[in-house]
């Protein structure tokens, strides 16, 4: 199977396992950003938080605010600079990305195991799909798309 298609594959088969997970469904706003502060150096501030993510303040703090509500951050002021809001990791944050993580390790060894044929039929239904939505003739299966000759 291509790469392009296990890493498709490998992320839907973690989305669909994380939403009939019993843990709340994050936005990829706030996965991101949970991430950032979970795997990147901190110190993290909401200023640069929203630099590196390069999406405005206000929205970083509406995603802290949920992640917050959850427990999986928590955000303190910085005692040497008053101005600043320091983001920091909880027990509770850690737990969930240690769940989610082995919910991406299952995806891959899943991915592994789907025959390559199998996923050029889903490559081709994918864009005959997306060429239908668009009002495009449905492409000759027997032809090569662009698709697949991307993902050989």
């Amino acid at each position: 199977m291509s790469t392009q298609l296990q890493a498709l594959e490998l992320w839907r088969t973690s989305l669909v396992a994380s939403v009939r997970s019993d843990a709340p469904d994050l936005s990829a706003r706030q996965m991101a950003l949970l991430l950032c502060v979970y795997l990147g150096a901190g110190p993290h501030t909401v200023r640069g938080l929203a630099k590196d993510l390069k999406i405005s303040k206000p929205a970083i703090s509406r995603a802290l605010d949920r992640l917050g509500e959850l427990g999986y951050i928590r955000r303190e002021r910085d005692d040497l600079d008053r101005r600043n809001v320091l983001v920091q990791r909880t027990p509770e944050g850690g737990a969930f990305l240690t769940n989610f993580s082995k919910m991406i390790m299952d995806a891959h060894s899943h991915s592994a195991a789907i025959p390559d044929h199998q996923a050029l039929d889903f490559a081709f239904d994918s864009l005959s799909a997306a060429a239908a939505a668009m009002g495009a003739p449905a492409e000759d299966k027997t032809a090569p798309s662009a698709w697949s000759n991307a993902a050989a």
